[in-house]
């Protein structure tokens, strides 16, 4: 059986799945670190696996997803030295079997084309992806299987983080939903914003696609925010946490031969 490392580099976080054939065995999340050498990627990793008792050096092969391209180095001298396998990377020759409608491919972020390929592949209609991570985005798919575009906004996280950093008599605040949307004191009160105001910028995009595109579009939501802001949108019709990892595994399968 053979035994897939599949890797999602966000700006924020990376996320490590193993595939061993179809199954999800493992799934990990680590910080992004573009400084982070092939030895302490090494070390991670074994680490990880090693918590849920499985051997470190049984993969056979593995495919990277990332925005943050300092990261590649490390990521491929780890599977060159460490594995023995070649690194394969989205964006770097590989097909997608999906066509980019975008005016300038190149563009659209490597996460976003994985996202699309396994949205589709799990609707096999129009569709419509919302992604919580660093920044929110949304990603059209056509029924033919085409990447139209998207919208990409701030992240949810980092909106936080910039009225902390910014207003200085506002404090750091969770990421929840509130009791209401009026806040009786200043954290309630800039949870509500944040919480309603971006499950209602959501919907907002999403209704806004939908009544653009003119055919229907069912919308997945991923990201580790989603299923908080999935709780009050009233367009999002599934979450899929592990959407990214499905993704990397179909684009390996494509691609092994």
């Amino acid at each position: 059986m053979d035994t897939l490392l599949v890797i999602d580099v966000g700006n924020t976080n990376t996320v490590l799945g193993l595939y061993e054939g179809e199954k999800l065995r493992a799934q990990w999340r680590i910080e992004t670190n573009g400084n982070r050498t092939a030895d302490e990627y090494a070390i991670v990793l074994r680490e990880l696996m090693e918590l849920d008792g499985i051997a470190w050096q049984s993969i056979d092969a593995a495919i990277v997803s990332s925005v943050v391209p300092p990261t590649l180095f490390g990521i491929r001298g780890f599977c060159k030295k460490r594995l023995g396998v070649e690194l394969m990377i989205v964006g770097q020759g590989l097909k997608s079997g999906m066509p980019i409608l975008y005016e300038n491919p190149r563009e659209v972020g490597a996460d976003r084309i994985v996202n699309s390929v396994a949205g589709f592949a799990k609707v096999g209609a129009g569709c419509i992806i919302v992604d919580f991570g660093t920044a929110t985005t949304w990603d059209v798919v056509t029924p033919k299987g085409e990447y139209l575009g998207g919208v990409i906004a701030p992240g949810i996280e980092i909106s936080a983080q910039a009225l902390y950093e910014r207003a200085s008599k506002l404090p750091r605040v969770q990421i929840a939903r509130p009791k209401s949307v009026i806040g009786r004191n200043t954290e309630a009160s800039m949870q509500a914003g944040l919480y309603f105001g971006y499950s209602g910028m959501v919907d907002s995009v999403v209704a806004r696609i939908r009544e653009e595109v003119g055919f229907p579009c069912r919308c997945l939501a991923t990201g580790g925010l989603a299923s908080l802001i999935a709780e009050q949108s009233k367009t999002i019709d599934e979450t899929d946490p592990l959407l990214t990892l499905r993704g990397l595994k179909i684009l390996f399968d494509r691609n092994r031969a």
